[in-house]
């Protein structure tokens, strides 16, 4: 946002897209806070009656419009000092239209924050500004877990060690059990605030189980029965993630159904960034989205609200303190690949993997988990491994002879410690933030 403010405002506006509850109205309003002189912030969700009747009769003449929208908000309005914010502009896109106008006109400074921004009856009858810088946000990630703790000392030593290739050795057990307590809570602001304050894992609960009660509802909008289908599959993620083959299967959702009956309640999923789509890549090369297919993996974009889509109603107490633990009875893999998934997305990956057959005679693909495009050309396949025993990885290994002039380094996500074997870098899970 600095870097937007510092060289691109007054020529482009700043739209911030992300899901429900990631926190982009908080982190716009404390920015507009500590960079500018005062702002107008814009709900659109929840405009006050003015504000709609403003927009239609007055946007052909900015002067006037510009002079009663600060009347209406009681700001006096400084050139280059002041910041008007439309929040959740999906609702109202004749405002988003209008950010054309108004960065040309260069007074001040535009931020619109929303989600859904692309679909298509949100933009299908008016012109997308080109006036737009855009970027996404998502779910706290684990150094921003640790700031809100007061915490700002332990991911760059953890990137340090990462960077070195140095093993954590008496300290791996204990940032294994933060990050896990991580996995847990989630990245979501108010989950995160409610565990700080209160250390109570049943706090925690009730505030994802309420942002997963407004996500259902807002499923519920979707028209033409799409949002049935919607919330089907996001209560099945939880199912398809715990099989080992987690590739999208709709017979899991419904039997007998087909995967083009879910095209668009999947695309609404991954627009409403609710999801994190990982598609199968068919042949695996620098250039990932050329050979993009059909099938893929549907992870949650929040792997706390994964924790509490798959518990569900019954006691987390003992969930909680079984996985911060290490138990391996709790089915660790999912919300291990699911969180390596949202790491990936965050450091802002496009996700892929690749299913292959060893030999011709084959009955059983094997499976990459994710593969990412080398810096240098190339690329780099990562391995999810939850249990306890890493180095054993088949798949990793038959792709890597497979495919040994593309590949420049793999990863193996584990639950242990650093260590390098060869090509292959086992890193625990605490450092696939940094891939």
């Amino acid at each position: 946002m600095l870097e937007w403010k510092r060289g691109w405002s007054g020529r482009y506006a700043l739209l911030i897209e992300g899901a429900r509850r990631v926190g982009k109205t908080t982190i716009v309003k404390e920015f507009a806070a500590r960079e500018y002189e005062n702002s107008i912030y814009i709900d659109f969700n929840n405009p006050p009656e003015q504000i709609i009747p403003l927009f239609e009769h007055n946007s052909g003449n900015l002067d006037r419009f510009l002079s009663y929208l600060g009347a209406l908000y009681k700001v006096e309005m400084h050139e280059r000092r002041t910041l008007i914010i439309f929040d959740e502009v999906q609702n109202y896109p004749k405002a988003r239209a209008l950010i054309k106008y108004l960065v040309e006109d260069g007074r001040y400074d535009y931020i619109e924050t929303g989600s859904l921004i692309s679909l298509r009856k949100n933009v299908e009858n008016i012109t997308i500004p080109s006036e737009e810088m855009r970027i996404e946000m998502y779910p706290m990630d684990f150094e921003e877990f640790c700031w809100a703790g007061g915490d700002e000392t332990t991911v760059p030593f953890i990137r340090k060690h990462f960077e070195e290739m140095v093993p954590l050795a008496p300290l791996h057990g204990e940032m294994m059990e933060r990050y896990r307590t991580y996995m847990l809570v989630g990245g979501m602001p108010q989950a995160v605030a409610e565990y700080w304050n209160t250390k109570d894992f049943s706090n925690v609960e009730k505030v994802k189980r309420q942002i997963l009660a407004l996500y259902r509802e807002d499923m519920g909008k979707i028209p033409v029965g799409n949002g049935t289908k919607a919330r089907m599959i996001f209560d099945h993620i939880p199912s398809m993630l715990s099989f080992h083959r987690k590739t999208f299967s709709p017979s899991r959702v419904k039997k007998g159904s087909k995967r083009n009956a879910y095209a668009d309640s999947v695309s609404w999923l991954e627009e409403a960034k609710i999801c994190n789509i990982c598609y199968v890549c068919a042949d695996p090369d620098t250039m990932l989205n050329l050979t993009r297919g059909d099938e893929f993996k549907c992870y949650l974009l929040d792997t706390g609200l994964l924790v509490t889509l798959e518990i569900e109603e019954r006691s987390s107490s003992g969930i909680y303190s079984s996985f911060i633990g290490g138990d391996l009875s709790i089915n660790s893999g999912m919300f291990f690949e699911n969180m390596v998934a949202q790491e990936l997305r965050c450091s802002g990956h496009n996700l892929f993997y690749h299913e292959f057959y060893p030999s011709p005679c084959s009955k059983k693909p094997y499976e990459v988990d994710f593969i990412l495009p080398a810096d240098s050309g190339g690329i780099v396949p990562i391995e999810v491994k939850s249990g306890r025993i890493s180095a054993r990885h088949a798949s990793l290994d038959a792709f890597v002879s497979k495919y040994q002039e593309r590949v420049r380094r793999s990863y193996v996500v584990h639950s242990r410690d650093l260590r390098v074997d060869g090509d292959i870098v086992y890193i625990p899970i605490y450092m696939s933030m940094f891939l």
